[in-house]
């Protein structure tokens, strides 16, 4: 498979070079100076636990004015419009609020555009999310989020989430995306009575390089929203918490250890959907993410939250932070493959790839192969599995692509299908079968297997069956750590993963599945 368009393919040969490989979004890296390692152990000496206590302080200090203006109240009682002593309330708690992050070295918060009053958007849509300091605008305008039910019964936390007045999301109620939704459409029609709601459409946390796909959440009621873009223009970004980077303790120990922390909030025109628009989210959601990304000056991309998922799955081989199959799963999504018979698809074209009398086809072939007429989005995913640029493609390699879209966790899974694919009537398969086997299970270019092939082919035979492989793997489980990574991709790709099993951000996702066709051709609007 291709890292870039004119890349070289999975097994392709030759020494022709490719071009750099896209940033990944869901990556953060940080690099220090050795002077500013210095001046992170000094102040972590000396700044860090004051700054630390104080922001503690400031949100314990907060806790008990959230508890009185909430007590005595049931749940319905707290849905209600603000009455006057906790709009009160609410400037006291602002002001405590406001300290916290100054003790956090957040001096002062620069804010730009009008902050438009909820009778004219019920909805601030908040972008790009990348950390947990993005609840900086939540603190200063006490909007109304979306978040998880379990959230509430956290100690402290939860007594500042819930007198917010959150839109709640149970997981154990099926019915709870839908109930949000309706929720969200009750206040946004209350003429100005409750206060906004902000949400944060990408779902989940990225590095700022882009803007991921937007979920249709948020633009489901079609009423007007008022997009919010943040900025943090510090020199080093120790704010961003992604999926694989620092973890959460050490992004609050390093931003603590910063002398001043800059964040921007632009509030942006207010966004009114047009009729086709109120009848498509998806297409609102696009257009919407358009016009932050051009006031952000930063690209957009069809990465999705699933995509983070597929690229940090808990499997034997971790896909690398450059790795093409997060294309792959985009382009799939956009022929129009569904997630929910993506496995019964895979078993189709699995049993068809062993049928075929040859493994090479070419772009009419491979359209009569997958059973979807020529398009664009059919080209560009031929195009990725196009080794020689000859016009012709291994469909083996695209089987085992599926494969691990399809069930990212489950590695050995895949294998077993590529040996099947690959083996000789023997039953096995040679060092070159291998390599091409594991770079399309890794969506990278190049890789050198001959440490794994000699330690799984003990009897130096010269080939292996899927049985030696599958002894191999149990003995050593880690064996991608010890026989790949450790020489082709270095400690850079080996990065901490979170260990979090939902999205890292604010706002949970809220979107029911039949919120609009996905699939829909989206080019109209947005040329």
């Amino acid at each position: 498979m291709k890292l870039s368009s004119r890349g070289r393919g999975c097994c392709a040969g030759g020494s022709r070079e490719r071009g750099p490989p896209p940033r990944s979004p869901f990556v953060h890296q940080l690099r220090f100076s050795p002077l500013e390692k210095a001046k992170i152990a000094f102040m972590t000496l000396t700044l860090f636990p004051i700054r630390l206590f104080f922001a503690a302080f400031m949100m314990l200090l907060a806790w008990p004015f959230a508890f009185i203006a909430s007590m005595g109240s049931d749940e319905q009682e707290l849905e209600k419009p603000l009455s006057w002593w906790r709009k009160i309330v609410d400037i006291l708690l602002k002001a405590i609020m406001r300290m916290m992050w100054l003790a956090g070295g957040f001096h002062w918060i620069n804010v730009k555009g009008r902050r438009a009053l909820p009778t004219e958007a019920a909805i601030l849509t908040v972008a790009p999310h990348s950390s947990y300091f993005d609840a900086i605008p939540v603190t200063m305008t006490f909007a109304s989020i979306v978040m998880k039910a379990e959230s509430k019964d956290i100690p402290v936390w939860g007594t500042l989430i819930k007198y917010i007045r959150p839109v709640f999301v149970s997981r154990s109620d099926q019915d709870s995306r839908r109930k949000t939704v309706e929720e969200i459409k009750r206040r946004a029609q209350s003429n100005g009575k409750w206060p906004q709601i902000m949400i944060f459409p990408e779902g989940t946390c990225t590095n700022r390089s882009c803007l991921i796909t937007f979920k249709p959440g948020a633009f489901i009621p079609g009423v007007p929203v008022q997009p919010v873009v943040l900025r943090y223009p510090n020199k080093l970004d120790t704010i961003t918490w992604t999926w694989q980077g620092p973890g959460a303790f050490e992004i609050l120990w390093l931003t603590l250890c910063q002398f001043h922390n800059s964040v921007e909030i632009e509030f942006l025109p207010v966004y009114t959907p047009s009729e086709e628009e109120r009848k498509n989210p998806v297409l609102y959601a696009h257009n919407v993410r358009r016009v932050m990304a051009e006031a952000l000056g930063v690209s957009v991309t069809d990465y999705t939250f699933e995509d983070c998922q597929l690229a940090l799955a808990e499997g034997q081989l971790r896909l690398p932070s450059d790795t093409c199959l997060l294309e792959f799963a985009k382009l799939v999504r956009s022929l129009g493959l569904k997630p929910e018979t993506l496995e019964d698809d895979l078993d189709k074209y699995a049993a068809s790839a062993m049928k075929m009398k040859k493994e090479k086809v070419d772009l009419e072939e491979f359209s009569a192969y997958l059973e979807f007429p020529v398009s664009q989005t059919l080209e560009s995913m031929f195009a990725l599995f196009d080794e020689k640029e000859d016009g012709v493609i291994d469909i083996r390699e695209f089987v085992i692509a599926l494969s691990v879209v399809c069930k990212p966790s489950k590695t050995l899974e895949t294998i077993q299908l590529a040996f099947q694919l690959y083996q000789s009537e023997g039953g096995t398969v040679t060092e070159e079968d291998l390599a091409c086997i594991l770079k399309t299970a890794m969506g990278v270019s190049q890789i050198d297997v001959t440490h794994l092939f000699r330690a799984v082919d003990e009897e130096e035979k010269g080939k292996i069956t899927y049985d030696d492989f599958y002894t191999f793997a149990v003995l050593h489980p880690h064996f991608a750590e010890e026989y790949l990574y450790a020489d082709q991709m270095g400690a850079e790709s080996s990065l901490k993963t979170s260990s979090l099993s939902a999205p890292n951000g604010i706002c949970t996702d809220f979107s029911p599945d039949s919120s609009g066709d996905r699939r829909k051709p989206l080019q109209k609007k947005l040329n």
